[in-house]
């Protein structure tokens, strides 16, 4: 496959990603769709870092991996936080922060 495939790829993912972002109101939908944009930006860069011939775009992909479960930890801890005060994972329901 041709570099131009792959970025085609990331930017379908990203862009399911996006729009899962925007359209849906579930935490835990919203969660996976940040996760789809963040598995797409890691594609993109292990593409580039291919093309070019280093390992720079694959050493900025295991930090994205990394972000990305920290990011997991922490938003799974609110979310798990905000279903046990309030009862839903509904955003519009969360969108007062004062309890």
């Amino acid at each position: 496959m041709l570099p131009f495939h792959f970025q085609v790829v990331a930017a379908l993912i990203f862009a399911i990603g996006a729009l899962g972002v925007m359209l849906r109101r579930n935490m835990i939908v919203m969660f996976m769709s940040i996760e789809l944009m963040l598995n797409a930006a890691n594609l993109s860069l292990v593409a580039f870092s291919r093309e070019i011939g280093n390992d720079q775009g694959q050493i900025l992909a295991f930090i994205v991996m990394v972000v990305a479960a920290v990011e997991v930890a922490v938003g799974l801890a609110i979310i798990i936080s905000l279903v046990r005060n309030r009862d839903t994972v509904n955003i519009e329901d969360t969108s007062q922060m004062k309890w």
